[in-house]
């Protein structure tokens, strides 16, 4: 049975800092992009950040600069270090595994809150 199971999510004031963490189960980690999306209200989810199995990573241009993604393939993990958060930052953020075939896994996300 395949878990990604995110935490983190916190309510934060404007300029502050967040970590997220994603752990997996259940799939051979290393093998896996992995992905953070985030949902903003009454908005699609996109793509925040992503890291490939080889560790290559992309953000988005709004968070460039300001996030981090990475890896650890021996706790089967990947994190999303967020700081100089803005309020529209707010939002579920969700992480994602997937692989070349177009399997995909979603977890169930964990809220962020950022207030003005």
């Amino acid at each position: 049975q395949v878990q990604l199971v995110e935490s983190g999510g916190d309510l934060v004031q404007a300029g502050g800092s967040l970590r997220l963490s994603c752990a997996a189960s259940g799939i051979i980690f290393s093998r896996y992009t992995m992905a953070w999306y985030r949902q903003g209200p009454g908005k699609q989810r996109d793509l925040v950040a992503q890291i490939s199995s080889g560790g290559s990573t992309n953000y988005a241009d709004s968070v460039k600069g300001r996030f981090t993604i990475s890896r650890d393939n021996a706790k089967n993990t990947v994190y999303l270090e967020m700081t100089s958060l803005k309020p529209e930052d707010t939002g579920v953020f969700f992480c994602r595994a997937s692989l070349p075939t177009g399997r995909i896994y979603w977890g169930q996300g964990t809220q962020v809150t950022v207030s003005s």
